[in-house]
């Protein structure tokens, strides 16, 4: 959702609708029970809290009309309530506070745990990060809904306790003096009125803010990752400048907010000092008049605040509510973003997509059909109609002057190129490997690297040692402590031991078919042949692409390696030739 869509406070149907589907969500989960359980005691403590109020105001009244007529006895005992109804006020606050954070830790831990399975599904953080559809969603998964759930909790328990408290004090004031309560009503909704025309551009500020500080970290968090390379090619004022450019972004925006705010402070604070002198003004003629006693004046004064209080939400909670709307509005954003992604369908099933994705149970060939790649970046055609039939066992080396259209048609097949039309019939999961040009190394331990998840029971350490002794990897396994040390390998292992070690992975996942992405950019020839023949050994087909140079197949390619060469030229037609005895012969 663009910014410039939300420039005010603005909460529709929209939202609200957002809102309940994500409570309604919530309460039929798993910790549905235990989180109803909870509301529903915050709400007994909220009625308690309420009672408690009222039942003070009456013996503050009488406290301070034992004062008018120094009454000594009944001083103290009104001071003894009045320190029963505070030590009582205090207890419900407190257990109150931490009933009402403990729900909003289980409604986050819920949320969390599920946008981020969403995130993960079927490629969602790929696309977000490829199109640039969504900006920061790492951000609005972990400080976002941090933010949602609290406030959101937060804002019910409020709307709750003033429905109580205007219930409970109307009374009370009405009894006092009719036209303080008519006074308490107008102020309270002229106020309200008053704050949302001066503050409701403070939504949008808020949402940009949001953007502007995660960009700020996410450079931060980039010369942290990046800090050897930095540092070695000295790139720190080229990163200075980024970063400094990134600091005037937030504060020029930050600078806005500071000026609404404060319009927003002189009329706030007015608004509350008022609320102290408006019951005196309306109360104190009775008194004056003999037609209340003293303490009526504190009792009202008292019944005045909480009942405005009540009425004057959105004035008390202004900067929080503008926060809120953009919050809300980030996770919209997200959610429609993350619902949006489509897995890849059973062939048959489903909307068709530009570009149609199959699985064949069988796992025993790789087929495209009619499949034409357009480029990303300019719309142009890389590979045209291109329909090929790769059966299992068929070793095929992708070449061409045209790196793109070779990226788009591994990308293609990992269902990670939307740019296009055609069909991929391909192998399930299991049985179809993509390995990147530049090898995963995530931070954990040995075990962890090397064993695909799902398949850990089934993985023996006498079958990794096996694998690793093949790469020539055995010496690693010492050198890091054995299978169950945490590391950080992209500062362990060198870059080509990275790479086998993902090539190891591949060994012990066996699937049936392997798609290889240059492997030639962090293996010599040695490495190549390596594991080109142990991959031929473990029966896994597998299609690699080629390097090229000036257009034409990198020299360095062992045909013999291959049984067919699939070439794409830079017009995106394409040729299939079959290779024997490591020659091309048709």
């Amino acid at each position: 959702m663009d910014p410039q869509q939300i420039p005010y406070l603005h909460i529709d149907q929209t939202t609200w609708r957002r809102l309940a589907g994500e409570v309604k969500a919530f309460a039929a989960s798993e910790v549905g029970g235990r989180a109803k359980g909870f509301f529903m005691l915050l709400l007994a403590l909220l009625l308690a809290i309420s009672g408690l109020n009222v039942f003070g105001s009456y013996v503050g009244r009488d406290f301070m009309t034992a004062i008018e007529h120094r009454d000594k006895s009944g001083f103290i005992g009104q001071a003894l309530i009045y320190v029963g109804v505070f030590a009582a006020s205090t207890a419900v606050g407190a257990y109150l506070r931490f009933y009402e954070e403990r729900l909003g830790l289980t409604w986050r831990e819920w949320l969390t745990k599920r946008l981020v399975d969403q995130y993960l599904s079927h490629g969602i953080y790929y696309r977000l990060e490829s199109e640039g559809e969504l900006e920061n969603p790492d951000q609005r998964i972990a400080e976002d809904v941090r933010v949602f759930t609290a406030t959101t909790l937060s804002f019910v328990l409020m709307i709750f306790n003033s429905s109580i408290t205007v219930l409970a004090f109307s009374g009370v004031l009405w009894s006092i003096s009719p036209t303080l309560f008519v006074v308490a009503v107008l102020y309270a909704v002229g106020g309200s009125y008053g704050m949302f025309v001066l503050g409701r551009s403070l939504a949008g500020l808020n949402y940009r803010q949001l953007d502007k500080e995660a960009n700020f970290r996410a450079e931060l968090i980039h010369v942290r990752e990046n800090a050897d390379s930095v540092a070695l090619l000295h790139r720190e004022e080229r990163l200075k400048a980024r970063l400094r450019r990134r600091i005037d972004d937030l504060v020029g925006n930050f600078t806005n907010i500071i000026f609404v705010n404060r319009k927003l402070g002189f009329y706030s604070i007015g608004y509350n000092y008022l609320v102290q002198i408006i019951p005196a003004l309306v109360v104190a003629p009775l008194f004056i008049g003999g037609a209340a006693p003293f303490g009526v004046i504190a009792q009202s004064a008292i019944a005045f605040v909480h009942l405005v209080g009540a009425f004057s939400l959105i004035v008390t909670n202004f900067p929080s509510l503008s926060s809120y709307t953009a919050v809300v509005a980030r996770l919209g954003s997200l959610r429609e973003a993350v619902e949006g992604g489509a897995g890849i369908a059973a062939c048959g099933a489903g909307e068709p997509e530009a570009i149609e994705v199959c699985e064949c149970g069988e796992g025993d060939r790789l087929e495209y059909e009619g499949l034409t790649l357009l480029s990303s970046q300019d719309g142009r055609c890389l590979v045209k109609d291109l329909t090929v039939v790769i059966p299992y066992g068929t070793r095929l080396l992708v070449v061409g002057p045209n790196e793109e259209a070779k990226q788009a048609l591994f990308r293609a097949t990992a269902s990670m190129w939307a740019d296009g039309s055609g069909k991929i019939v391909r192998p399930e999961p299991t049985q179809l490997y993509f390995l990147p040009e530049r090898p995963y190394m995530p931070p954990g331990t040995l075990r962890d690297l090397l064993i695909r998840t799902g398949t850990e029971a089934s993985v023996t350490e006498e079958r990794i040692v096996d694998t690793l002794r093949s790469l020539k990897l055995e010496p690693v396994l010492k050198r890091v402590g054995g299978f169950d040390t945490q590391q950080d390998w992209d500062d362990v292992l060198s870059l080509s031991e990275q790479q086998l070690m993902a090539f190891a992975r591949l060994f012990l996942a066996a699937p049936r078919f392997v798609f290889l992405d240059r492997i030639r950019t962090t293996l010599d020839l040695d490495g190549e042949a390596m594991v080109l023949k142990l991959l031929k050994e473990s029966a896994i087909t597998y299609l690699s692409l080629g390097r090229s140079r000036h257009g034409k197949r990198d020299s360095d390619d062992k045909l013999k390696n291959y049984d067919a060469v699939l070439e794409l030229a830079e017009d995106g037609s394409w040729a299939l030739r079959r290779v024997k005895g490591g020659e091309i012969v048709a």
